[in-house]
């Protein structure tokens, strides 16, 4: 008998009389009950029969127990057995009880729990259970997707036509289902190890060649947060280029409000001075001092303005011009690199990215050659492989900011490579002749548009009516792309009430549009991909009826209602708003390679996007062990949400009550994440785990200010904490002082307490890591939180290893006072090949009030979540004192969040404590199983790590020659992703397996790395050379396997297939080792084919 029938069976059964019984106390429930009267068993055994009437050896068997009617026989089912069988937290915890006994014995404990009380210390423990309400008790999966629907389905999806950098547009369905929604894609870490990463690098070179194409500049990187964000990292660089002698930055008024707020927030902790004019100003403002001019193209407004002159201005006086701006527009502008700009930031969200709700996007950047060493972000390069093949990787030392620590020139450590990729590939299907037909139509319909406000409402251009009409007339007589502002002229509307920005907003939401009020006086309409003709009609319907429809005055005066925009789009008004004059219009080429000419027919990109995704190794191959990373499973149930358009349609601007669903999301994980960090505040705003670190710092420094304290300014942090702590630090304006660790590996307390008191008069934060990097859980952390706290500074915790804390302690247990959180590590956001991350911030309630605001919505709409009672808030001080802005969008990157609070609701309180305790388990019985082979380098006080744990290989350099990089190139030939190489300890590997990981699954891994240290003995013993052995030579393609000549000193089997299991799915790096040096040496940053 199946559950199913079981169940059902159980429901019509308690229905039949006498059998409604249950026995709580067994956990059962009564179904039949053969000793009562006999009419009873008969209604009973017909009831049966009619349900089991395919399952007759049941029913026979029944027959015969009936022929003893004088023995009470009751049967029973279990409750348990009633349940849903779709329970999810068994599918992530990939361990059953025999192989956690194993696991356990082979740690040298006795029981998990035991293993967990001699790791965790006692005094940081919890023992409350994590209760998280209506989330303690697991959600199955069906049950959530049932659930997280019907929040969904308060969302209200409007045609948005507001504009300001988020426009709707088409997803390629074959870049959907094959990209996007492909964990062969979304799977894979940022491609350090290159070898086996080339086909993202090719994609991530296609975006960098796509945007150098666009913006006219020969320089670009592979991506950036948002276009806020990249707007701040350009100044930034403007202020890096003049060695920090030219602080003042100047902003264009008609730049994006976000943007401006952004770099007005960033400038503060880089100590530079922020000035937003009209443009007509700048020129006149400008001086020796001044390091940059940020400019928007077009403008927020629609306009485009010509800038040559100001860039003249600008060179003159040794400032460098920074352009934001938009691809599509630049399919037809003449592009920023060929009117003088020197830095082009923008966001590639219209090119096939989802808006929602204001992210995951791809912000960019591109600048002029000679600043390329001070760019931000990664930049994918061109370099050759050991046999002289063509290859990429990360170029420069772009790569590696996180080990520049506090001399980071910026503390990038996510992008967004799954967002480039698309935006890149979205390209490569539309090819440069698609992205001009879509751009020339967006442009057409913004240009219909303008003509009916012009031709059909009674407007004019630039013009001011007055009494009772014209009523609209447009903003500016600029030439625009496809945002056309509209101005209203003073004078009765409709019901003779007041028109104004209000009433017509609320007129074009009557018939189904979002519209952006500009002012008081001014709306916004901008057209995109998904807009149609008809929405025209619409629009235009909407503005006529808020002028005209019921007005007091003289009803003469007004127009004929519009015609269909079909009977008049070709008219010579629109003609002529249509042409763009001809110094704006792009006179260049763009995109003429071959690369986006050739996959336009869906076979041929179906077949392209397979072949990249054979190129890289994801977590559909293997494990991906880094240290740090936390590179669990991305589960599919969880991912299911982020394509529904409920939320993948929804505008960051859109007004809030249209939003009731993303509102209900925010609240309930705001409200588990504050009961697992034990913390009472929580903002989604910072998009990336740096930019958590970065707004942490800035609400630390707003909370100094506010109390009288702004002089405090040092920030101490152990050389064991993350690495983007030092960047992250320097970024919020902060002086960073250094503490040492001890030869355990722990924060070295007498030291931290000499800095402390040196420095207690301006200490502003310790930055501490927990468990520390070096993989152990410190026991004096709770006295670390102490010392500093005595001495008037807060505790920033880094939430890169939460991964050990959720369910056996957290944050705020231990005594921080903020902590930022990696989703895309602890909470299973995939990090889709370097990005996107999301880095919430948790903090105590006496920080909340200085969590980032935003300048579209509203400060008590943002993404901090106040989860404090009234009784607790301090009515002496104000309730919000935003430290400013930190991301373009309110909430961060909103549509990935429902990533999140899928794995927590599905996984409850105690799935959530026994992933932590399963992490722990998995790091300690692979450091068993390799201590006879490897040193393990750091261990706490009863000889266990963490959740990671780092094998010493440095003594192997002298007596073989072999380094971490040999390793990490040879586990390519088993299949298997390298660990983190030379971090934090150069000459390491650091290795995290995480709770999902399968026991078959590490002991592969451990095999490997067994394996490997054989072949390095060998070496040591004389047996294989110093060099030119398998290890040096690694990784080996099928090219080199196959090829005809075979000088080496080991055979191509031992090459290739080094153990029986890669026979069985063998994976082919496609590229053998890279030459580094010769691609930083010869750099190349775009297609040359």
């Amino acid at each position: 008998m199946t559950r199913g029938n079981l169940r059902r069976s159980a429901a019509l059964l308690q229905k039949v009389r006498g059998l409604g019984e249950s026995n709580v106390a067994t956990g059962s429930a009564k179904l039949f009950d053969m000793s009562k009267s006999s009419a009873a068993f008969n209604r009973q055994l017909s009831t049966l029969s009619s349900q089991f009437s395919s399952h007759s050896s049941f029913l026979t068997r029944f027959e015969k127990c009936s022929a003893f009617p004088s023995v009470s026989a009751v049967r029973y089912v279990s409750l348990e057995a009633l349940k849903p069988s779709d329970v999810f937290e068994p599918r992530h915890n990939s361990s059953n009880d025999e192989d956690i006994a194993d696991m356990v014995k082979v740690a040298g404990f006795s029981s998990l729990d035991a293993l967990i009380d001699a790791t965790v210390p006692q005094a940081i423990r919890r023992r409350d259970g994590m209760p998280m309400g209506k989330y303690t008790e697991p959600f199955t999966e069906q049950a959530f997707l049932k659930y997280f629907k019907t929040m969904a389905s308060k969302n209200v999806l409007r045609k948005n036509v507001i504009g300001m950098g988020y426009y709707g547009t088409y997803l390629p369905t074959v870049i959907l289902r094959n990209v996007l929604e492909n964990p062969g894609w979304y799977t894979q870490y940022t491609p350090y190890q290159a070898e086996i990463s080339q086909g993202r690098l090719e994609s991530l070179l296609n975006f960098q060649t796509m945007i150098c194409d666009l913006t006219g500049l020969p320089v670009s990187n592979a991506s950036l947060l948002d276009e806020a964000t990249a707007a701040a990292e350009a100044m930034g660089m403007c202020l890096s280029l003049s060695r920090g002698k030219k602080p003042r930055f100047l902003i264009s008024a008609s730049c994006h409000p976000q943007t401006i707020a952004v770099c007005q927030t960033r400038a503060d902790g880089l100590g530079m001075t922020v000035e937003v004019l009209p443009d007509s100003e700048i020129a006149n403002r400008l001086s020796k001092d001044v390091g940059g001019v940020l400019v928007q193209y077009p403008a927020t407004d629609g306009s485009i303005s010509d800038y040559s002159a100001l860039v003249a201005a600008a060179h003159g006086v040794g400032a460098k011009v920074c352009a934001a701006t938009d691809l599509l527009a630049l399919t037809m502008l003449k592009p920023p690199g060929e009117w003088g700009a020197d830095i082009a930031v923008g966001s590639a969200q219209r090119f096939g990215v989802p808006m929602g709700y204001g992210g995951p996007h791809a912000g960019f950047l591109a600048c002029c050659d000679d600043h390329k060493r001070l760019m931000p972000g990664r930049v994918i390069g061109v370099s050759q492989d050991a046999t002289g093949k063509p290859a990429l990787r990360m170029a420069m030392q772009t790569r590696e900011q996180h080990i520049r620590r506090d001399k980071a020139t910026s503390n990038i450590c996510t992008a967004q490579a799954l967002l480039a990729n698309i935006a890149a590939l979205y390209a490569v299907y539309h090819g440069p002749e698609g992205l001009l037909r879509i751009a020339t139509r967006v442009h057409g319909l913004a240009s219909v548009f303008a003509a009916g406000v012009v031709g059909k409402l009674g407007g004019g251009v630039g013009g001011a009516g007055a009494g009772e009409g014209p009523f609209f007339t447009l903003a500016s007589s600029s030439p625009f792309f496809d945002t056309v502002t509209v101005s209203i002229v003073a004078g009765k509307g409709k019901g003779g009430k007041t028109l104004d920005a209000d009433a017509v907003v609320a007129a074009a939401l009557e018939k189904g549009f979002n519209i952006r009020k500009v002012s008081d006086t001014q709306v916004g309409v901008s057209f995109d991909e998904t807009s149609e003709l008809a929405d025209v009609d619409l629009l235009l319907q909407a503005f006529y009826q808020a002028a005209y429809t019921g007005n007091a005055g003289s009803s003469s005066s007004a127009p004929t209602f519009p015609p269909s925009a079909s009977t008049w789009a070709e008219d010579s008004t629109v003609a002529a708003l249509e042409t763009l004059p001809a110094n704006f219009t792009r006179q260049s080429k763009f995109l003429e390679h071959r690369v986006f000419n050739s996959y336009h027919c869906e076979h041929e990109m179906l077949r392209y996007l397979k072949r990249l995704e054979n190129r890289d190794l994801s977590l559909c191959h293997s494990m991906i062990p880094l240290g740090s990373c936390t590179m669990k499973l991305n589960a599919t149930t969880e991912m299911i949400p982020i394509t529904w358009p409920e939320f993948a349609d929804m505008h960051p601007f859109c007004p809030v009550d249209q939003a009731a669903g993303f509102q209900q999301l925010f609240h309930d994980l705001a409200q588990q994440l504050c009961a697992v960090t034990g913390f009472d505040a929580v903002s989604f705003q910072p998009n990336s785990g740096a930019a958590g670190e970065y707004a942490g710092l800035m609400a630390i420094r707003a909370y100094h200010a506010a109390n009288g304290e702004a002089h405090r300014n040092v920030c101490i942090i152990p050389v064991s904490a993350h690495g983007t702590n030092p960047a992250s630090a320097a970024m919020a304006g902060l002086k960073i002082v250094a503490v040492a660790t001890d030869a355990q590996g722990n924060i070295s307390i007498p030291e931290l307490k000499r800095q402390v008191e040196a420095h207690s008069k301006n200490l502003a934060a310790l930055m501490v890591t927990y468990p520390s990097t070096h993989g152990v859980y410190e026991d004096d952390i709770d006295e670390i939180c102490r010392i500093v706290h005595q001495n008037g500074g807060q505790v920033y915790m880094d939430g890169a290893n939460m991964n050990a804390q959720v369910g056996l302690t957290s944050p705020g247990h231990i005594g921080a006072d903020v902590c930022h959180l990696n989703l895309h590590k602890t909470f299973c956001i995939p990090h889709g090949g370097g990005g996107p991350g999301v880095g919430p911030i948790g903090v105590r309630k006496h920080l909340a009030p200085f969590l980032p605001s935003h300048p579209v919505v509203k400060p008590s709409e943002t993404g901090a979540t106040y989860m404090l009672d009234e009784k607790n808030k301090d009515s002496s001080k104000p309730l919000s004192q935003p430290f400013g802005t930190a991301s373009a969008a309110p909430y961060g990157s909103a549509l990935i969040l429902p990533i999140s609070f899928a794995y927590i609701s599905m996984m409850g309180s105690a799935g959530l404590e026994k992933a932590s305790k399963l992490a722990i388990l998995k790091a300690n019985y692979m450091a068993a199983r390799l201590a006879s082979h490897y040193k393990v380098l750091f261990r706490g006080p009863q000889g266990t790590c963490a959740h990671e744990f780092i094998l010493d290989l440095r003594g192997m350099k002298e007596t073989s020659g072999i380094e971490p990089e040999d390793v990490a190139k040879r586990l390519m030939d088993f299949g298997i992703h390298a660990p983190t190489m030379s971090w934090p300890v150069p000459g390491t590997l650091m290795i995290e397996p995480t709770e999902s990981e399968s026991k078959a699954e590490l002991d592969r891994f451990c095999e490997a790395m067994i394996k490997i240290r054989q072949e390095i003995r060998d070496i040591e013993e004389g047996k294989a050379e110093k060099s030119g052995n398998i290890l040096k030579l690694a990784p080996h393609t099928a090219s080199v396997v196959a090829g005809n000549e075979w000088d080496r000193k080991y055979s191509r089997e031992e090459a290739a297939f080094p153990t029986e299991w890669v026979r069985a799915a063998k994976f082919w790096p496609t590229v053998s080792r890279i030459d580094n040096v010769f691609g930083d040496r010869n750099l190349v940053v775009t297609r040359s084919d």
